[in-house]
């Protein structure tokens, strides 16, 4: 297969599992949206983690509501978890590094705000601790996940929201959970703006 065939391929696979996630994903995705737009309006914030990838996509997500998406409107509470090396390199020295989103959930979380924790195999130890501690601490998880949702999936209250893409190779996934993320951000911004019911 020549390297031109190959990238088709990409983009084909691409452009096919992002059709299947969206009968799967829409509904959830809408949810999630409702749910921070209620925090943000009641004075709460979004806290966002994830490691590698993901942990780019927690600062993706992050910055596009405290900055803006497309649509100039007031800065919105978000903050993520990934980004004080300080922070997360004490924690994982003094404790370990399961702990080193939790014990900032823990820290600057209160009842009402609301945890984006993304994990590609919905297995990330130290992503699985943060939704354990905002479960304590009466905040909402929405889990953006693949792979069936690993352990996270079991994790999940009545109150969560799991965005689980339905597919099993990490670039395919990692593609989708960028564009539920920017369907997020539109979402919040058309809700926060009066541009939908």
């Amino acid at each position: 297969m020549s390297i031109a065939q190959r990238i088709q391929q990409h983009f084909e696979d691409s452009a096919q599992v992002k059709l299947a996630a969206l009968a799967a994903m829409a509904a959830p995705i809408e949810a999630a949206a409702r749910r921070m737009v209620h925090s943000l309006a009641a004075g709460g914030k979004v806290m966002a983690c994830g490691n590698g990838g993901s942990a780019a996509d927690s600062q993706h997500f992050a910055a596009e509501l405290l900055n803006r998406f497309e649509k100039e409107r007031p800065p919105l509470a978000a903050i993520a978890l990934t980004t004080d090396t300080s922070t997360l390199t004490s924690i994982a020295n003094d404790y370990r590094y399961e702990d080193v989103f939790a014990k900032q959930v823990r820290a600057l979380g209160k009842p009402g705000d609301v945890l984006l924790a993304i994990s590609t195999s919905g297995n990330s130890p130290n992503v699985i601790e943060a939704i354990r501690a905002a479960q304590a601490h009466g905040i909402t998880v929405v889990a953006l996940t693949g792979r069936q949702g690993g352990a996270i999936a079991a994790l999940l209250g009545p109150h969560d929201i799991h965005l689980c893409v339905p597919a099993e190779r990490t670039a395919r996934i990692q593609e989708v959970h960028l564009l539920a993320i920017h369907c997020l951000c539109d979402g919040i911004d058309a809700l926060i703006m009066g541009e939908t019911a």
